[in-house]
C-alpha cells in the first residue's frame, strides 16, 4: 500500500490555534480544498502568506475551510500517486505548489479546479492552452516573464561594468525562455554565457568546477526547484569565489548575492488567493486568465558587494527598491 504523507485541516499552515476576527465577512459554507506539495508544509515558503491571505478573506480553518494535503518529501516519483490519491478524496478545489508539481494534479483530474502556483511556462507544460484563456479546469500564476532575463544581465553589467563572462546556472528541464533572453542581451552587453546545468542538488559540485575552469566572472542563476532549495550552498560558492551574483527575486539578494530582480514573491502569493477565493464562490478556471507579474523590485546587498571588492554605483543604488548595507 502507498505510504502517503498526509496532514489534516489545522496542520496545514502551522498548527491549531484561534484566529482573530476576518476583516471581512466569512463564506457561509465549509470549503475543502487539496494541496499538492514536493516538499513538505514546514519547508515551502508559501504557506505563510497563502494562510494571512486567506485569513484576511474570512476563511478560518476548521470553521469554513478544511485542507487536506499530500506532499512527497523532495521525492519526484511519488507526485503522480499523491496527486490520484487527493484527488479521489473529491476536493472542492485543488492547490499545486511549483511548475513540477502542477502537472500531476492537471494529469490527475480534468474537473476538479485546479491553483497552481509555477516559476515556469505554463503553456510549455501543458497546465493550460494559453496565458489569457486557460481553456481547461486550471488556472494560477506564473512568475515567467520572458523580458526580465535581458534586464537582470543589464542591471548586473550597470553594477560590475568589467564583467563579460558570465556563469549561466540553470535547469534545462525547467519550460522557460530565461536562456533565449538572456542571450540576446548578452551578445548586446558584449557579454559571453558560460552554461552550467543543474538538474538536482547532486550536479552543483560540478557546476561549480565548471564555473571555476571557464574563469567566469559573474554568475547569474535561474530560479527553479533545484537551484532555490541550494540558495545557500550557492551564494557561498560565489562569495568565497569572489563572484557577484545576480538571481531573479528577493531571496537571492538577501541571502547574500550581489542583486535581484523580479516580482515580490509574497504579493504573487495574493493573487493565488485570490483564485482559490474566487473559485471557491463558483468562478470557473477557464474564465481566469493566468497572472503574470507587473510590478518587480530591485534589492541590491551592498554589504555583499563590498565583501567582494565592489562598490555598486551610485546612481544604480539610488533606483534600488531595497539596498542592503
Amino acid at each position: 500500500m502507498l505510504d502517503l504523507n498526509r496532514r489534516g485541516v489545522i496542520g496545514f499552515f502551522g498548527g491549531a490555534g484561534v484566529w482573530p476576527l476576518a476583516a471581512r465577512a466569512e463564506p457561509a459554507r465549509m470549503s475543502r480544498v487539496g494541496v499538492l506539495l514536493y516538499s513538505s508544509p514546514e519547508a515551502d515558503p508559501q504557506g505563510r502568506p497563502i494562510r494571512n491571505g486567506l485569513r484576511e478573506r474570512g476563511y478560518i480553518e476548521g470553521r469554513n475551510i478544511a485542507f487536506e494535503y499530500y506532499f512527497a518529501e523532495g521525492k519526484p516519483e511519488r507526485l503522480p500517486d499523491l496527486a490520484a490519491a487527493l484527488v479521489s478524496k473529491k476536493p472542492d478545489l485543488l492547490l499545486a505548489i511549483g511548475g513540477d508539481v502542477a502537472p500531476f494534479a492537471v494529469r490527475a483530474t480534468s474537473t476538479i479546479p485546479i491553483v497552481f502556483y509555477s516559476s515556469a511556462d505554463p503553456v510549455q507544460l501543458g497546465l493550460a492552452a494559453s496565458l489569457a484563456r486557460p481553456s481547461g479546469n486550471a488556472t494560477g500564476i506564473t512568475l515567467l516573464q520572458d523580458d526580465l532575463a535581458s534586464k537582470r544581465l543589464e542591471l548586473l553589467k550597470e553594477a560590475v561594468p568589467p564583467v563579460s563572462r558570465v556563469a549561466f546556472l540553470w535547469n534545462p528541464d525547467h519550460p522557460d525562455n530565461e536562456l533565449r533572453e538572456a542571450q540576446r542581451a548578452a551578445h548586446s552587453l558584449n557579454v559571453r554565457l558560460h552554461l552550467a546545468e543543474v538538474r538536482g542538488s547532486g550536479d552543483l559540485d560540478n557546476a561549480f568546477h565548471a564555473v571555476r575552469a571557464a574563469g567566469c566572472d559573474a554568475l547569474y542563476v535561474v530560479s527553479s526547484r533545484h537551484t532555490t532549495l541550494s540558495t545557500p550552498k550557492i551564494v557561498e560558492f560565489a562569495l568565497q569565489n569572489r563572484i557577484p551574483l545576480a538571481g531573479g527575486w528577493g531571496a537571492w539578494a538577501r541571502a547574500g548575492g550581489l542583486l535581484s530582480y523580479g516580482p515580490n514573491v509574497s504579493e504573487m502569493s495574493g493573487r493565488v488567493v485570490e483564485y482559490i477565493d474566487k473559485i471557491l464562490k463558483g468562478a470557473k478556471p477557464a474564465d481566469l486568465p493566468i497572472h503574470q507579474p507587473t510590478r518587480f523590485e530591485l534589492i541590491i546587498n551592498a554589504k555583499a558587494g563590498k565583501t567582494i571588492g565592489i562598490d555598486v554605483p551610485p546612481t544604480l543604488l539610488a533606483r534600488a527598491d531595497e539596498v542592503i548595507e
